[in-house]
């Protein structure tokens, strides 16, 4: 594989994303991006379900070891999300909540009382065109001092997270087009 199809890269938050301006101040903001080839699928909620299947396993136990961490401050556990979901509630990928989508953007994300966040797949230059590129955008918002130090704390483990599960995702693979009802 190309290296132009595995390397995520660091961008400004997408002036067309749905995360631009949903809090009103933000304690981080990050957004990274790679490219897509043509075949590859443009449907942001398979792209998002694919990204959270086909994360490295490394951050299964970085989970599993922020569980612990956090579950003696009464923070919402990723266990714990797991098992929400189903008839009747709102719809989730992996752990995260769909707060909304669209044929271009899903927006997952969580609220808990230390903070919020919003995180934004957004697949841009449309189906056809030679430079499609998915972008992951976080956007949190803190509540307290908690969440502030949380957030000090996880912030550098995060943007690994996602440059990660960008690559990872890219080198497996991505779902093709035609396998989804949308097209390349």
């Amino acid at each position: 594989m190309s290296l132009e199809f595995s390397r995520a890269t660091e961008v400004a938050l997408p002036a067309t994303s749905a995360v631009v301006g949903i809090y009103p101040s933000l304690n981080l903001a990050d957004a990274f991006s790679i490219r897509l080839p043509a075949q590859a699928s443009g449907d942001p909620g398979v792209l998002a379900r694919h990204l959270v299947a086909h994360q490295p396993a490394w951050i299964g136990a970085l989970t599993r070891l922020r569980d612990v961490l956090v579950a003696g401050f009464g923070l919402k556990t990723a266990v714990h999300l797991a098992t929400l979901g189903g008839e009747g509630q709102p719809a989730r990928i992996g752990i995260f909540r769909v707060y909304g989508s669209t044929g271009h953007e899903v927006v997952l994300g969580e609220d808990d009382k230390h903070l919020d966040f919003r995180l934004s797949v957004l697949c841009t230059a449309g189906p056809g065109t030679a430079q499609r590129r998915l972008t992951v955008s976080t956007v949190v918002h803190c509540h307290n001092l908690l969440g502030r130090t949380y957030l000090r704390v996880i912030a550098p483990f995060h943007r690994l997270v996602v440059k990660a599960s960008l690559g990872r995702a890219a080198r497996v693979g991505w779902p093709p087009a035609h396998a989804h009802g949308d097209t390349a």
